[in-house]
């Protein structure tokens, strides 16, 4: 008999609620227990400080980055907050992922114990840091984390408009297509110029190295000899030496009011007619204009662009309806391995600002 409730409580409730009941039965004390590490659970939960973020999936974090957080905030999107401002007292920190939630001064205003905006990604040109600092805030971005991503897309950009493998994927898919040549510029043994050698600049010239490419750098300054020896790197200490002499010119800096429209029409002019412009810093850097006509006159072979601006291009941009040019929708840094470890680089970020402690990654006013 006692067998038979025994398999009739396993088929209706299965083996956990079976062996609750059990230990129920033989310990009376298990419930008492039970419940209260399921109240104290609760507890932790309701004492973990709030957050703010953009969204899960679509645009916003991926449910990996999204267990990140909830190791450690409480979470409400954005949405959720439009809808229910109620806990607006006890947000602390706005976790932001490509540019949102974005710092409106209507939103801001509304969240009296905010602490920290945190950034994901290396670029806060989006941010006015001064003015949120006078706001009593910091803000952190996620420097080093995203820098073999960002020189991946980087040679992936040069090596997919050198070799036409875009134009080779469209053809092969095309049951009306023509065969055509498509006769692309070689990589190996060619010359590389790098703007901006920073973290990132400096892991391109590494890969650059693996293509037996010649590296060429400018930036505002000269890296040691240790690094330009460990890549084979040469200091071109104006820009147009560089322009001139490279194959592919790979734009590797941050936006700031020096860089903006760092590349126009003399620039572009100065390139040799055979060479590639790759931008996977930011759309400003460049004078888009000026690459219109470059590429319609074929003063420069061909261009391939992370980023635009804006982003994304309206539809009948002319950029977009040029034969040497490809377009990536700004994905530098769109790896999962990426993206968890920047989600985690923001959290050490939250949990100092939290804590009060020094914030890692904090950046400061320039």
């Amino acid at each position: 008999m006692l067998k038979r409730v025994v398999m009739g409580l396993h088929c209706m409730f299965g083996k956990g609620v079976l062996r609750s009941c059990i230990r129920s039965i033989v310990n009376p004390g298990f419930c008492t227990e039970h419940n209260r590490k399921i109240q104290t659970q609760r507890g932790m939960a309701q004492d973990k400080p709030y957050a703010l973020i953009s969204e899960v999936g679509g645009q916003g974090f991926i449910p990996e980055a999204v267990d990140i957080i909830k190791q450690h905030f409480q979470i409400i999107t954005h949405q959720e907050f439009l809808q229910n401002s109620s806990l607006s007292s006890k947000i602390q920190i706005m976790f932001q992922w490509a540019g949102r939630p974005e710092t409106e001064p209507l939103l801001l205003s509304s969240l009296p114990a905010l602490k920290l905006v945190a950034n994901g990604g290396v670029g806060i040109d989006h941010l006015d840091v001064p003015h949120l600092n006078s706001l009593g805030l910091s803000v952190s971005n996620t420097p080093y984390v995203v820098s073999n991503a960002t020189a991946d897309m980087a040679m992936g950009l040069l090596l997919a408009s050198a070799r036409r493998i875009v134009e080779g994927h469209l053809f092969s898919i095309d049951p009306t297509g023509v065969p055509h040549t498509l006769m692309g510029v070689e990589v190996s043994c060619s010359t590389i110029g790098i703007i901006g050698m920073g973290h990132i600049g400096f892991k391109i010239a590494q890969r650059a190295k693996g293509f037996d490419m010649k590296n060429l750098y400018h930036n505002r300054n000269r890296r040691s000899s240790e690094d330009e020896q460990a890549v084979g790197a040469t200091y071109c200490k104006n820009m147009e030496e560089l322009l001139k002499q490279a194959d592919f010119v790979v734009l590797a800096v941050n936006l700031t009011p020096q860089t903006t429209g760092l590349i126009g029409h003399k620039e572009l002019s100065m390139m040799k007619p055979t060479a590639t412009l790759v931008n996977i810093s930011r759309g400003l850097v460049v004078d888009q204009d000026a690459l219109v006509q470059a590429l319609q006159k074929r003063t420069i072979r061909a261009a391939a662009l992370d980023v635009t601006y804006p982003e994304r291009l309206p539809r009948d941009h002319p950029l977009l309806h040029l034969p040497n040019i490809i377009i990536t929708p700004h994905t530098g840094t769109d790896t999962v391995a990426t993206a968890v470890k920047m989600v985690q680089t923001m959290v050490d970020s939250a949990l100092a600002a939290v804590k009060g402690q020094q914030i890692p990654n904090e950046v400061k006013p320039l």
